[in-house]
């Protein structure tokens, strides 16, 4: 697993605050873990995470990269908000299977398993192979901050958006992408035939631009495509590629 972060938010608005700045409903921390994002104003991802019910406070699971980048902007947005970000020692377990006792279920897709934050060993796994076959973006990789739109990866099917909590910051390009736009653009399952370097250009049948692969495991990939160029047989380097589903 890519090295992660573990911050404590704590404080009386802890759950005002984050309810107010983050794509999902923080209020589901009363079932498990909250996959969520903080994007721009403009609706760009900036950095994705779990929020974790800990107490009385919150705990916040993100990808080391983007940690300290994020940890600012939530500063920025606290105000005076009764809220205190605290960096932790906690490190982060995952395993496969039914969540044991302590463990919370990855509420991206059950086949992720569980994550733990109580010092326990987790298990070894092929988890970019797992994360493959069910579409998940990792942080810095599909999930490019200032460049990636939520939606177009996957945030809606895998539980990281929620369109009936009210206002958050670019919540009203979401909405729009979600009710008054067809996506033209989106993350998809390839297979692949062969490998190439993460970021590799797709071409088209044709010759277009069809779109960039990015993760490869198992014979298959995740690829940003657009729609109506991702068809049949397509060359990103020295692999070949069909959407998934087209197999």
């Amino acid at each position: 697993m890519s090295a992660r972060r573990v911050y404590r938010i704590s404080g009386k608005d802890r759950v005002e605050f984050l309810q107010n700045l983050v794509t999902n409903d923080v209020r589901r921390l009363d079932a498990g873990l909250v996959w969520a994002a903080l994007l721009t104003p403009q609706g760009k991802y900036l950095a994705d995470f779990f929020l974790v019910p800990d107490g009385e406070s919150i705990l916040l699971d993100v990808a080391e990269p983007l940690a300290a980048g994020l940890v600012q902007r939530l500063t920025m947005y606290k105000l005076r908000a009764d809220v205190r970000i605290e960096q932790t020692d906690i490190a982060v377990a995952r395993g496969l299977g039914e969540p044991p006792s302590g463990a919370f279920a990855d509420p991206r897709h059950f086949s992720l398993g569980w994550r733990a934050y109580d010092g326990r060993t987790g298990e070894e796994a092929d988890w970019d192979a797992l994360r493959v076959a069910a579409g998940v973006p990792e942080s810095g990789v599909e999930l490019i901050p200032n460049e990636s739109f939520p939606l177009e990866l996957g945030f809606e099917t895998l539980n990281g958006v929620d369109f009936r909590k009210g206002c958050y910051v670019g919540q009203e390009v979401t909405a729009r992408m979600k009710h008054k736009t067809d996506l033209r653009k989106g993350l998809r399952r390839v297979s692949v035939e062969g490998s190439a370097p993460v970021g590799t250009e797709i071409l088209a049948e044709d010759g277009r631009v069809a779109g960039t692969l990015f993760t490869q495991a198992g014979g298959e990939g995740l690829a940003y495509v657009r729609f109506d160029r991702a068809e049949g047989r397509m060359q990103a380097g020295a692999a070949v590629l069909r959407i998934a589903d087209d197999v």
